[in-house]
C-alpha cells in the first residue's frame, strides 16, 4: 500500500487527509485550528492522532495553502522595495519604497535606453535597512531580461535578501501585471517559508521521512526549494487543490466549486474533469496577476470575515478576524470582557468618515509576533504588542493601560504586517447567534451581536436577519459574477445587479419579478460550506452536493495531484508578414534567431524540453512525459485568402508523480 498526506493550511483550519494512492480510498481526515503565531502548532495538530502504522508508510506529503492567496486579499507580507525600469508603474499592488530608472528594450529585444545603474544602487542603499525583499522589472523584460539581471547582480552585492526579477514570473507582455506579480512573489517569501519550514520541522517530530510537495494555482504540485523561490505560484494553491478533490471524491466532472474557509470564498468551473486555466493570468482580490493558475474568482468573503457597524450600516469587511465565540472559549479574560457587555446600555454609534477609525468593545486585540527593532513601528505600537501578548484587550483598555487615545496606535499596519490580530463579530457568530450552529461560546456570539445591534438601533434578531441576507447575497452576487464571464458578460450594470437581486432574494419589483437557475450542481467544499452553500442553491434552485469529506476537500486534492513543470516561448517572424527575413526566439532562457520557422520551432522545443526536465528533476518525479502545445496566432491582408504568421506561443510540460525517498 502506497499511503500519501494531504495538508491544507488555511487562514481558519490546518486539514490533514490520509488517502491510499493506489485505491483513492480516504484512511483519516483531522482539522485542527491554524495557528498564524506558529504555523506547527496547528500542523501538529491536525496529524496528532495518525497510527504510527499510516504514518511509517507515508511515501510523499503534499500542501496546499490559503496564506499566500489570504496575504493578497488582505495586504499582508513582508516590507518590499520595487526598481521598476524604463516605465512607471501603476501601484496596482502597493509595495513600501519605489523609484524607476532609465533603461529599457524595445519589442525585439534592442536597448532603447542605457540602464541607470548610479540611480539604483543610491535607492539601494537608501532601502537598506527598511525592506524585506526587492522586486525588479523592466519594461519589455520579456523580451530581453539583460537589465533586469543587471540590477540584480547589483543588488545581491548591497542587499541580502530575497530578490525577484519579473522576467523569472512571466512570459507575458503587460508590465503593470508584471510587476504586481513581481512585489506579490516578494512580498510572500517570507510567509511560505514560514509555512514550508512548519511542515518540515512537523514531519521531522513525527518522523515522517518523504518528499514535500507544494501545490501550484494551477492544481500541479512543485518541489519545495521552487516553492520558495517562486511562492507567488502558490497562490490558488488551496482553491485548485479543491477543484482536484471535489472532483475526486464525488465523480462530478461538470459541476461549480465553492470553497468556503474563513478569509475567502473561491468560485470555479469544472468541464470535462478539467479545470479551465486562465490565460491571463490569476486576479485575486480585483488585483491583476501573471500567474499561471485555475480560472477561480476569489472574494474576501469568509466564515470569519469582519462584521461591524458604521452608525446604522452594518458592514461585511474582508479582513479575516477570530470569532469572538472561538475566542471567549479560549481565553477567560475575553469571555468576561464579553459577557459584561450584555446589560450595557450605549449611546448610538455616530457615523466615521473613516471605517479605519472605529472602535468597537467588542472586538479585541491579540500579538501574532513580536517584531525585530528594524519594524517601522512607534514606540507605543511596540508598548501595545508587548502587553497584547499576555491576553487580548479592548483597544479602549490598553489605550488606559499605556495611557494614551485608542486612535494613536497604527492598528491597520500591524494588522497588515501580520503583527496584531483582530477578534469579533463574523459570520461564524451570526449563526451561532441565530442557533444554526453550537460549536464554540454561542452567548458570547449572541452578546457581541446584541451590542452591535443595540448601538445601530435594532433589534438583535432584526440584525441576524440582516447580516445574513448580507453574506447571502454577497455569496449569490459573487457566484454570478462568474457564471456570466464565462458567457462574456464583464459588466453587469446597475440594471443587471437590478435584476440579479430580485433573482437572489426572491422579492418581486412593482410590476415583475426575475429568477436565475443554475443548471450545474454546485459542490461545497469547506466546514460550513453546507449551510452556506445551501442559501446560493436555494436562491439559483441549483443541486447542491456536499460530501461527507467536504470538509477536508483541500487536503485530499492536494494528495491526489501530479508534479509538473512548464515554460512558455515565443516565436516572432523579425518582419511582419515575412518569412523571408528570419525568426526570434523569445523566453526566460535567451533569446535566439533562426532563418526559419521549422529551425525556430525546433530550437525552441529543444530548449523548452531540456529546461523542464531539468526542473522537474528538482522537483524529484518520475514517470515524465513531456507534452509540446502549439498556438498560433496569424492575420489576413490584401484582397486575398493569404495570411501571415504574426506570433507563435509553445507551451512545453513535463509531468510526473512524486519519488519517494530511499
Amino acid at each position: 500500500m502506497s499511503i500519501g498526506l494531504g495538508l491544507d493550511t488555511g487562514g481558519t483550519y490546518t486539514d490533514a487527509a490520509i488517502v491510499d494512492l493506489d485505491s483513492g480510498e480516504l484512511l483519516y481526515k483531522a482539522k485542527s485550528p491554524t495557528t498564524r503565531e506558529d504555523l506547527s502548532i496547528g500542523i501538529r495538530g491536525a496529524i496528532e492522532n495518525v497510527s504510527k502504522e499510516y504514518l511509517e508508510k507515508i511515501s510523499v506529503v503534499s500542501l496546499s495553502s490559503t496564506l499566500a492567496t489570504n496575504s493578497v486579499v488582505e495586504g499582508k507580507g513582508c516590507r518590499v522595495g520595487l526598481i521598476c525600469i524604463g516605465e512607471q508603474y501603476n501601484n496596482n499592488v502597493s509595495c513600501d519604497f519605489q523609484t524607476c530608472i532609465d533603461g529599457g528594450h524595445d519589442l525585439h529585444g534592442k536597448e532603447v535606453k542605457p540602464l541607470d545603474e548610479q540611480k539604483a544602487i543610491e535607492f539601494m542603499n537608501s532601502v537598506k535597512g527598511k525592506i524585506d525583499g526587492l522586486a525588479i522589472t523592466g519594461y519589455l523584460a520579456v523580451r530581453n531580461p539583460d537589465h533586469e539581471i543587471r540590477v540584480r547582480e547589483l543588488a545581491k552585492e548591497i542587499l541580502d535578501m530575497p530578490i525577484v526579477c519579473g522576467y523569472e514570473l512571466s512570459s507575458g507582455l503587460g508590465f503593470n501585471e508584471r510587476t504586481s506579480t513581481a512585489i506579490m512573489n516578494a512580498r510572500l517569501i517570507p510567509i511560505i517559508d514560514d509555512l514550508i519550514n512548519s511542515v518540515k520541522k512537523t514531519m521531522a517530530e513525527k518522523n515522517i521521512r518523504a518528499p514535500l510537495m507544494i501545490v501550484r494555482g494551477d492544481g500541479t504540485m512543485m518541489g519545495e526549494d521552487m516553492a520558495r523561490t517562486r511562492p507567488v505560484e502558490t497562490i490558488l494553491s488551496g482553491p485548485a487543490a479543491s477543484l482536484v478533490g471535489a472532483m475526486v471524491m464525488t465523480g462530478l466532472k461538470d459541476s461549480i466549486i465553492m470553497d468556503i474557509g474563513g478569509t475567502t470564498t473561491d468560485i470555479g468551473v469544472l468541464r470535462n474533469g478539467k479545470p479551465h486555466l486562465n490565460p491571463e493570468g490569476a486576479t485575486i482580490g480585483g488585483k491583476s496577476t501573471r500567474v499561471k493558475a485555475a480560472d477561480i474568482a476569489t472574494s474576501g468573503i469568509g466564515g470569519d470575515s469582519r462584521i461591524f457597524i458604521n452608525g446604522r450600516e452594518i458592514i461585511l469587511g474582508s479582513l479575516r478576524v477570530l470569532p469572538v465565540s472561538f475566542a471567549a472559549q479560549k481565553w477567560e479574560s475575553v469571555k468576561e470582557s464579553i459577557y459584561s457587555l450584555e446589560n450595557q446600555t450605549n449611546h448610538r454609534m455616530t457615523e466615521a468618515i473613516g471605517l479605519d477609525n472605529i472602535i468597537l468593545d467588542c472586538e479585541f486585540f491579540r500579538t501574532l509576533r513580536i517584531p525585530g527593532p528594524e519594524a517601522p513601528l512607534s514606540e507605543i505600537d511596540r508598548r501595545l504588542l508587548e502587553l497584547l501578548v499576555k491576553e487580548p484587550l479592548q483597544l479602549k483598555k490598553a489605550g488606559e493601560i499605556i495611557d494614551t487615545h485608542p486612535l494613536n496606535f497604527n492598528v491597520k499596519k500591524m494588522e497588515e504586517l501580520g503583527y496584531l490580530q483582530r477578534i469579533g463579530v463574523t459570520p461564524t457568530d451570526i449563526l451561532h447567534a441565530d442557533g444554526q450552529i453550537d460549536i464554540y461560546d454561542r452567548k458570547a456570539s449572541q452578546v457581541c451581536v446584541g451590542y452591535l445591534a443595540q448601538r445601530s438601533a435594532q433589534t438583535p434578531e432584526e440584525f441576524v436577519t440582516k447580516a445574513k441576507a448580507m453574506i447571502k447575497n454577497k455569496l449569490c452576487t459573487e457566484l454570478m459574477k462568474v457564471l456570466l464571464n464565462e458567457e462574456g458578460v464583464k459588466d453587469l450594470g446597475p440594471d443587471g445587479f437590478n435584476l440579479l437581486a430580485k433573482s437572489i432574494t426572491h422579492q418581486d419589483g412593482k410590476d415583475f419579478g426575475c429568477r436565475i437557475k443554475v443548471n450545474k450542481p454546485i459542490i461545497g467544499i469547506g466546514a460550513p460550506s453546507r449551510i452556506y452553500i445551501g442559501w446560493v442553491g436555494e436562491a439559483f434552485d441549483a443541486e447542491v452536493v456536499i460530501h461527507d469529506n467536504s470538509d477536508v476537500g483541500n487536503a485530499v486534492g492536494a494528495i491526489a495531484t501530479s508534479v509538473s513543470e512548464s515554460i512558455e516561448l515565443l516565436i516572432k517572424p523579425r518582419m511582419l508578414g515575412s518569412n523571408e527575413a528570419g525568426f526570434e526566439v523569445f523566453s526566460k532562457l535567451g533569446n535566439i534567431s533562426a532563418e526559419t520557422l521549422e529551425e525556430a520551432i525546433r530550437i525552441a522545443e529543444e530548449q523548452g524540453r531540456k529546461y523542464v526536465m531539468e526542473e522537474i528533476e528538482k522537483d524529484g518525479a518520475s514517470d515524465v512525459t513531456v507534452d509540446v502545445e502549439k498556438f498560433e496566432q496569424t492575420f489576413g491582408y490584401g484582397n486575398s485568402t493569404s495570411t501571415a504568421l504574426m506570433e507563435l506561443h509553445l507551451r512545453v510540460t513535463a509531468a510526473g508523480k512524486p519519488v519517494p525517498f530511499a
